[in-house]
């Protein structure tokens, strides 16, 4: 039986309902708290940069969209704007949004200990953040378009990732030390929060090898293996805290886990397996090379089922808050789950340098931006701020959502009529009727997700200005 049908079985074995070993009552009791002091000032201080990031990101958004649009595009000449207002946006919105706000979970589940190293990193990454969002206007900001982080070729720039990697990586280690459960077995959202902080360290190493390794050759292509290996391990970081998110949720909602304590905890193990593999790709195969590349693409390809069972119990979850009343945090988990799984699907339907490409990521990292927020909404009062209420609060993770998703599906459309990607305005040879229809819905989306992205934020500032005792 390979590795594969064996994860499959673990999840109906651990998922079964004659199987659980703990009752719904006191599954329902597991209740996830966060200790005062410590923990709660640093979740507060990392949330805050989550925010400021987005905020930064979303401006950048609205002027990429209306570079894509057709008829637009014309009006407003952006196409040499574009692809440095990329760099900045996409480094914005994933990797700072995400490695903040997967250290506030770091930082609610872990303990107080090692305060100053929590402390250290967040000033460095929010030194960073502010260097790296300032670089655009100084000279020499040659952006270069290479997946996972893109680069500007700028000393300022390049000052900015160090500074950020820094921080990042005194918040991983932290976590790595303070987020381990004290039973191993019965703390499955703080042993998954554990996991991710592991794929974290092994994607931080990852990159430092390449970097150690890769000798410097075409800027594009350097940049391109440089990041490859390690951009591909976040991938399982992503993954595996969207699910704690999700759990975390529906706990909120007062629904019991899917599964005991010790079951879950057995699927976030299985989900984490593939990690193992990382450290023999880079001590057999040569970073950088063309083997090396592939294995990664086959260790995403072939390592993301292992997160089935996991993905199969955050569905149950949904299920279950079916019937909870109207929540942002649920409005969340919805939305969440519906582009995590089209952004699945989609990526095994990429065939070609198109926007099939982008479609499959955006919708796998926008199902991971709405489970952050959803958690979000249920960690504002924890950490001290105002309650998340209103109906723009319940509406925006659907108004964001359906606008991704129209995003989404309008470049899953164009990249079937052969509309390339990281192109922009006349670049883009918008010739035939469904290439322009396909590209309009992407516009008209991403429009609307701009939209519920600024509701995010304004509903976030508005709670965190309304300072309560956590």
């Amino acid at each position: 039986m390979c590795c594969r049908t064996l994860a499959y079985h673990l999840a109906w074995l651990y998922t079964c309902p004659f199987l659980r070993e703990a009752s719904v009552a006191s599954l329902n009791s597991q209740v996830v708290t966060v200790s005062s002091g410590t923990p709660i000032a640093l979740a507060r201080a990392w949330l805050w940069l989550g925010v400021m990031a987005l905020i930064g990101s979303g401006l950048l958004a609205m002027l990429l969209v209306l570079s894509r649009t057709p008829g637009i595009q014309d009006v407003f000449p952006l196409r040499e704007f574009f692809r440095a207002a990329l760099v900045v946006h996409v480094d914005l919105s994933v990797a700072v949004w995400f490695m903040a706000f997967a250290a506030v979970i770091w930082s609610a589940v872990g303990s107080g200990g090692l305060a100053w190293m929590g402390w250290s990193g967040f000033g460095l990454a929010a030194l960073g953040t502010v260097v790296m969002t300032v670089s655009p206007f100084f000279p020499g900001a040659e952006p270069i378009l290479n997946n996972y982080i893109p680069v500007l070729q700028q000393p300022l720039f390049f000052s900015a990732l160090w500074i950020c990697g820094a921080g990042f990586s005194l918040a991983v280690l932290r976590a790595l030390l303070t987020t381990w459960p004290q039973r191993l077995f019965g703390e499955p959202l703080r042993l998954g929060a554990f996991f991710g902080a592991l794929a974290a360290f092994f994607a931080l190493g990852a990159f430092f090898w390449s970097w150690w390794m890769v000798p410097r050759i075409e800027e594009k292509i350097y940049y391109e293996v440089l990041f490859w290996g390690g951009g591909h391990v976040l991938q399982f970081q992503h993954a595996i805290l969207m699910v704690v998110a999700w759990l975390w949720i529906a706990m909120h909602l007062g629904k019991p886990l899917v599964a005991s304590p010790r079951a879950l905890a057995a699927l976030f193990l299985v989900a984490s397996l593939p990690l193992l593999a990382v450290p023999l790709i880079y001590l057999t195969v040569p970073p950088g090379s063309l083997p090396h590349m592939e294995l990664f693409a086959k260790l995403m390809k072939w390592g993301h089922p292992y997160m089935g069972p996991l993905i199969f119990a955050g569905a149950l979850s949904l299920w279950g808050v079916r019937r909870a009343p109207a929540d942002p945090a649920k409005s969340a988990f919805i939305a969440s789950f519906t582009l995590f799984a089209l952004g699945g699907v989609l990526g095994y339907m990429i065939q070609g340098a198109n926007v099939v490409i982008p479609a499959h990521y955006h919708g796998s990292t926008v199902g991971v931006t709405l489970s952050f927020m959803g958690l979000a909404y249920v960690l504002l009062p924890t950490l001290g701020f105002g309650k998340a209420e209103g109906r723009m609060a319940v509406w925006q993770p659907y108004v964001y959502g359906a606008g991704q998703l129209i995003h989404v599906l309008g470049l899953a459309w164009s990249g079937g009529y052969g509309v390339q990607r990281k192109v922009a305005g006349a670049e883009q040879a918008l010739v035939t009727l469904p290439q322009k229809m396909g590209m309009g819905m992407m516009g008209l989306g991403g429009l609307i997700a701009v939209i519920g992205g600024l509701m995010f934020v304004l509903v976030c500032l508005k709670a965190m200005s309304s300072r309560k005792a956590p």
